[in-house]
């Protein structure tokens, strides 16, 4: 076997060519678009390079044949506020073989080694937390745009290298088909019409308050997680809306206010996933052309909902359970949509789990973020779970 970096166009494409290697027998994986797994690496793309580095490689078996493929990453950010500094491996992919995997693994550490990490996490995003995070290990279901798929053996593979599961996450499904729960909708309407607060969906015409406020919130509602919080910067709100604006829908996006400032946030996608399914991870005019045809012939019928968040000192009110109710309300007028995933919830944040349990959605998806600790007699910490209150 050969180990392979990625140092050009060629050895990208060969990168990108092994997850159709990998899932070739696999109905129900959806290729994501090339461009995107290139635009992680691109340093004019990607703003994590601004404070971190990645490298990359593929593995080859004796006949020069594609059998793997590996990332490994560190966010200057983060790496050392944890016990040990700390490095990150993602877009692993690997044929059923524990020898190829364990190669894949030690070219990582190696390398992260000469970065002077001594830890590495995994598998996880170059990338903000909502993306390509966490091993799915239970419910390997449809995958939403941009949400962890593998195969089961997977598992296997991470934990006989000696992977350790830091912390545990869930993806719920909710069908907006039926009715809220009466109990919950009476808390929702009933903190809505508080005359204090104000609910909000984004337009474009008001683009720049919305991402000064959504950023506001974030960066408050998200301070207690340190090990994984990176500060939203405007900029790459607006980059990422400017990015995503032919499948927005502004009646996905939600602010809550008081007293005009702006206390909660809400972030959803329509799941292109259900369209890119059928393009094989190109996106060149036709299959463009296609996109916007089945978009407009309404075949997605199922949104993503990709981040909640309350300033702490509104946490508890009802909040959230008000701006479901507003998103109610606006499937009430959009029927082709029944599912919305809500993804993901890790086991450290038992306060949203308890909100989507509230609502009626159901637990269908299991998730792992490892760790590995490069010194094995060191004493291995799990990612702190809060006490309910």
């Amino acid at each position: 076997m050969e180990i392979v970096p990625v140092s050009d166009k060629r050895s990208m494409s060969e990168f990108i060519s092994v997850t159709k290697l990998i899932y070739r027998d696999d109905p129900t994986w959806v290729c994501p678009p090339d461009n995107d797994i290139r635009a992680v690496f691109d340093p004019s793309k990607n703003v994590y390079y601004q404070h971190g580095r990645a490298k990359q490689w593929v593995l080859k078996d004796s006949n020069g044949l594609l059998a793997g493929r590996i990332a490994a990453f560190i966010d200057d950010n983060t790496a050392m506020i944890q016990d040990q500094p700390t490095g990150g491996i993602g877009f692993f992919e690997c044929l059923n073989d524990q020898e190829s995997a364990n190669l894949l693994f030690d070219t990582a550490k190696k390398w992260l080694i000469t970065q002077g990490m001594q830890a590495m996490d995994g598998p996880i995003n170059f990338g903000e937390t909502d993306s390509y995070w966490g091993l799915l290990v239970d419910g390997f279901t449809h995958p939403s745009y941009e949400i962890a798929y593998n195969p089961p053996y997977y598992q296997n593979l991470f934990e006989t290298y000696g992977f350790q599961t830091y912390y545990k996450q869930e993806g719920f499904h909710l069908d907006i088909t039926k009715e809220l729960p009466p109990r919950f909708l009476k808390i929702a309407q009933w903190v809505a019409a508080k005359p204090e607060y104000s609910f909000r969906h984004f337009t474009w015409a008001d683009q720049d308050k919305f991402v000064s406020d959504f950023a506001d919130v974030f960066n408050v509602a998200w301070a207690s997680f340190k090990e994984n919080f990176e500060p939203l910067k405007k900029e790459y709100i607006q980059k990422t809306l400017r990015k995503a604006r032919a499948v927005i829908d502004p009646e996905f996006i939600w602010l809550a206010y008081r007293h005009e400032q702006p206390i909660a946030i809400y972030l959803m996608y329509p799941d292109v996933n259900q369209v890119f399914k059928y393009l094989n991870g190109k996106l060149d005019l036709i299959n463009k052309l296609r996109f916007i045809w089945m978009v407009k012939r309404k075949k997605i019928t199922r949104a993503r909902g990709v981040l909640m968040g309350v300033i702490p000192k509104y946490q508890n009110l009802g909040i959230e359970s008000a701006i479901i109710l507003q998103l109610a309300n606006v499937f009430k007028k959009k029927p082709h949509y029944h599912e919305i995933e809500f993804s993901w919830v890790g086991d450290f944040n038992p306060k949203m789990r308890k909100i989507f349990i509230s609502v009626g959605s159901v637990s269908v998806k299991n998730y792992i973020t490892y760790r590995y600790l490069f010194d094995r007699n060191a004493e291995f910490k799990r990612y702190p779970i809060p006490e309910e209150k």
